[in-house]
């Protein structure tokens, strides 16, 4: 039974245009959507307002099991799910799958916060009970990117539903099917409320629309990092919360004593899962001294071998780049950072959106795929002499996402870690990890610290409210 009904995506009407659902790996047409418009973040605002004091006054079983059921039926619909993000997210199927278990997870995850105590008794001076109680926010506005649709719409939404809030969700017109209408499908059997859950396919301007909302009292945005300020920025005019998942540009710090013949693996994971459009992708290779040029060779042999080519067709490592607009990015930064003098040591081409997994030497500090975000397969490789210098390297630029650190001492590498500000460290692995039971999120130009997972999704998506009583009515000197 097919879950994904076009006839009922939309169940009702938005005033946008209609927008092809395109396949980057064929350019084929999917699927045809109708976009919103900014006019509908208004309509969903108070419809989702209107349906959230019922639904966050439901006993929390009520909530957990709709939470639960959503998250089996992540896994009794896996087929036909797992082929919308192969085909529309150019995902491989091994990726996919992932992004399945994560959601299913999530749910499972949020389904266990609903019966989470929710606050504190607290001492008072005067003779009365005092306590908090943690209490939903309302509405939750949550924008998610294209390039993990599922994990990143879902590690928000479900969570906030939990928590007795309705949810706007503005996915990515890219990935609207993976990334925002299979969710409003699952909630849907699932048995969720109607107007709980508002999926608007859109636009930056109904990005701009829904956090300005004023129904709408906490933004939950993953994204660029210019984007991710600009969405900041417009949060703190309007008085809201704004939790900010952003860019990143990971280091992998390769110390003198790690095994090389191990390290490959994980190093070529790092910067080639999923055409390296991941925040969290390995951007920085830095190796010591002792073991660069072996790392720099190896690490091209293993590119050369990886497969590139359509994931729903052939079984392959790389699909393909989301868009031209994206490929053009990667390709000009490498291009750019070889005419600077960077060596090209594998890859650095492509047939339509399909891009070689890429490996650059010979780097410094000018080079613009290394010191920027690229957001494809390319694994920009350096040298270190100390430990000293490996830690500066990896704590100079902007962002603060996560590092991975491979050594034969695990208590090294927890030392080293300290000198080195991010969200997210990884002792013996890459960068490229998440699980829905751990906090995520970077500092500094990497978004606004943890707000995944537990307690963190909690403070995200609740308000604390302080509430006295006493038996007899106060009364004062007047």
């Amino acid at each position: 039974m097919s879950l994904l009904d076009p006839k009922s995506w939309q169940p009702h009407p938005l005033s946008g245009p209609e927008y092809a659902v395109t396949e980057p790996a064929t350019g084929d047409t999917l699927a045809t959507v109708t976009l919103a418009g900014a006019a509908d973040v208004e309509r969903s605002s108070a419809a989702a307002r209107a349906a959230q004091t019922e639904w966050a006054r439901l006993p929390h079983f009520v909530r957990a099991g709709v939470l639960r059921k959503a998250g089996d039926l992540f896994s009794a619909h896996a087929d036909e799910l797992r082929e919308w993000l192969v085909r529309e997210s150019g995902s491989i199927p091994g990726k996919a799958d992932f992004e399945l278990h994560v959601a299913a997870q999530e749910c499972y995850e949020a389904a266990a916060l609903a019966s989470r105590p929710a606050g504190q008794v607290l001492p008072s001076e005067a003779p009365r009970l005092s306590y908090t109680r943690r209490v939903p926010v309302g509405v939750v506005g949550v924008i998610a990117p294209f390039n993990a649709p599922l994990i990143l719409s879902i590690r928000s939404v479900a969570p906030a539903l939990a928590l007795g809030n309705a949810v706007i969700l503005k996915p990515d017109p890219r990935t609207a099917v993976c990334g925002g209408l299979s969710l409003a499908a699952v909630f849907a059997e699932a048995g969720l409320p109607e107007g709980l859950f508002h999926v608007l396919p859109g636009g930056p301007d109904v990005g701009q629309a829904l956090v300005a909302d004023p129904r709408v009292p906490v933004i939950s945005f993953t994204g660029s990092t210019a984007a991710g300020r600009a969405v900041g920025e417009a949060a703190g005019r309007h008085l809201k919360r704004a939790h900010l998942e952003l860019g990143g540009n990971s280091a992998l710090i390769v110390l003198e004593d790690a095994d090389i013949e191990a390290v490959i693996s994980t190093a070529a994971w790092g910067s080639f899962f999923h055409q390296g459009q991941i925040c969290m992708t390995t951007g920085r290779h830095l190796v010591h001294d002792s073991l660069y040029e072996e790392y720099v060779e190896r690490l091209a042999a293993k590119a050369d071998s990886l497969a590139v080519g359509d994931p729903n067709r052939e079984q392959v490592h790389l699909g393909p780049i989301i868009d031209d607009n994206q490929l053009a990015k990667v390709r000009g930064l490498v291009e750019a950072s070889t005419a600077q003098g960077a060596k090209l040591a594998a890859g650095g081409t492509h047939e339509k959106l399909f891009y070689r997994p890429t490996v650059l030497a010979g780097l410094d500090d000018s080079t613009p795929a290394y010191t920027e975000e690229v957001f494809g397969p390319v694994a920009p490789v350096r040298s270190f002499s100390t430990v000293d210098e490996a830690a500066a390297l990896a704590a100079a630029g902007p962002y603060g996402l996560s590092l991975g650190i491979v050594t034969g001492d695990a208590a090294r590498g927890l030392d080293l870690a300290e000198r080195i500000p991010t969200g997210i460290v990884h002792i013996n692995d890459q960068t490229v990890n998440d699980e829905a039971v751990a906090p995520f999120g970077g500092i500094a130009a990497s978004g606004t610290g943890a707000r995944f997972g537990g307690e963190a999704n909690v403070e995200a998506f609740t308000d604390v409210r302080w509430t006295t009583v006493r038996a007899d009515v106060a009364t004062y000197p007047f």
